[in-house]
């Protein structure tokens, strides 16, 4: 494993989700100051949301990104009809892209079920991959662009992205993006990017909060428990891989490790 991981631990879920806010905005700017872009790959559900209604908050990150030189894109999506109220680009329109000048050419969607793929989400996850490896430049070995920061929920199963425990998508070692069939939550399709290309990130921040993720928390963070057991513990990122916290999910881990 590469990219040692960091647990912080905040008060609560407002308090996780103002200060990865401010993380974020300041790590995102950082990269732009060093190399003239960012890139961030998003993640749904309540804690990723939070954090991105924190992003957009007028009162919040004292520092910004340049929004029109930053690169979004998705860990993974549900696969559903273009503007399906469950679909991530849906709720992060919502929460934050609407309300920040972005580059509509780097904000990088997966498909929707409609339209072109017209419900393949094995041809919908060939074209992301396509997408991606375009963006990564010239040299066909380099399959994804640079991710400063990709970031993940973690599930109560240990599920990130849409890798769940024991599914066929956790054994993929050669794409970088696959269809996902069968999920054990609604709905049964989606779109990820496989443990490959959440490994190529530079840095992986995964967030959790309640009390209903200590279980899955506490079993990630125990002595190297097998990818297939808990998809949490095998994404970490080249030279960071940071646990961003409450209290209420840290609750199963060792005084020492909080």
């Amino acid at each position: 494993m590469t990219g040692a991981r960091e647990v912080v631990v905040h008060a609560g879920k407002d308090e996780l989700a103002r200060s990865t806010a401010e993380r974020l905005a300041g790590r995102l700017a950082d990269a732009q100051a060093a190399h003239g872009t960012a890139s961030v790959v998003l993640t749904g559900g309540r804690n990723g949301n939070a954090l991105l209604a924190a992003l957009a908050d007028p009162a919040g990150p004292r520092a910004r990104p340049d929004w029109s030189r930053l690169d979004v894109w998705w860990g993974d999506e549900r696969f559903l009809p273009e503007g399906h109220p469950d679909r991530n680009h849906t709720q992060a329109r919502e929460a934050l892209l609407d309300a920040v000048p972005l580059d509509p050419a780097r904000v990088h969607v997966m498909p929707p079920s409609d339209g072109r793929y017209a419900g393949d989400a094995e041809a919908a996850a060939e074209a992301y991959a396509t997408e991606l490896a375009a963006a990564a430049g010239a040299d066909p070995t380099v399959r994804v662009p640079v991710f400063d920061v990709l970031l993940l929920g973690v599930g109560p199963d240990t599920h990130v992205a849409s890798l769940f425990p024991e599914h066929p998508a956790l054994r993929e070692t050669e794409r970088t993006v696959v269809g996902v069939h069968g999920a054990p939550k609604p709905p049964p399709t989606r779109l990820s990017l496989t443990l490959p290309a959440i490994r190529s990130a530079e840095e992986v921040w995964l967030l959790a909060a309640g009390d209903d993720k200590a279980d899955a928390v506490a079993l990630a963070l125990a002595a190297e428990p097998g990818p297939l057991q808990a998809p949490a513990a095998a994404a970490y990122g080249r030279s960071r891989t940071l646990w961003l916290l409450d209290e209420a999910a840290a609750a199963g881990l060792p005084a020492t490790g909080a």
